[in-house]
């Protein structure tokens, strides 16, 4: 492993084919359910893994994101994507006070080395360019997941986002305050 880098992505630096050697994937014992408002671990048996053909199709949509000026920010081990955060380009919520963090991932075999903490940390000074005082995240439901937001900073959300209830309704809606 090099040392791991963060920049922000750009079509100089991201192309369809950076996600070519990405490993999305993850096996889900168990997850967290919101009934009515408490959280309950339940268990569950499936994997996420995404094929060459569905990394593709993200990385396409991160490059219109891009183009769309979404804040995007890379984690890199030499030259090889192994991270990625990206924000929203308007702000949302209620009071205008939100900006979503649209994707965040990690490859599998540099999770849990504190490359998620050093992109997530790094991400934040252009998050507050925004004028943002809160990102909102709609977060996979494993319990793997959940641990890593909480371990960020990460709260339940104070604000209710149906329309993220509606793409994903399994995620938990979390919030971290911009300081």
């Amino acid at each position: 492993m090099n040392e791991i880098t963060i920049q922000i992505l750009t079509p100089d630096n991201f192309s369809e084919l950076s996600l070519d050697s990405f490993i999305r994937r993850q096996t889900v014992t168990e997850r967290w359910v919101n009934n009515g408002g408490t959280l309950r671990l339940e268990p569950a048996c499936f994997t996420e893994d995404w094929d060459l053909g569905l990394r593709r199709e993200i990385a396409g949509r991160m490059l219109n994101n891009l183009r769309r000026r979404y804040i995007g920010l890379g984690a890199f081990d030499g030259n090889t994507l192994i991270g990625w955060t990206f924000f929203g380009n308007e702000l949302c919520g209620s009071r205008g006070n939100y900006i979503e963090l649209d994707m965040f991932h990690v490859s599998e075999p540099y999770r849990g080395k504190g490359v998620g903490r050093k992109l997530f940390t790094a991400s934040l000074p252009y998050v507050r360019k925004t004028g943002a005082e809160k990102i909102f995240i709609s977060a996979q439901s494993s319990k793997e997941s959940q641990a890593a937001y909480k371990a960020l900073g990460c709260v339940p959300a104070q604000e209710f986002f149906s329309r993220a209830a509606k793409e994903e309704p399994c995620d938990i809606q979390l919030e971290y305050e911009i300081t």
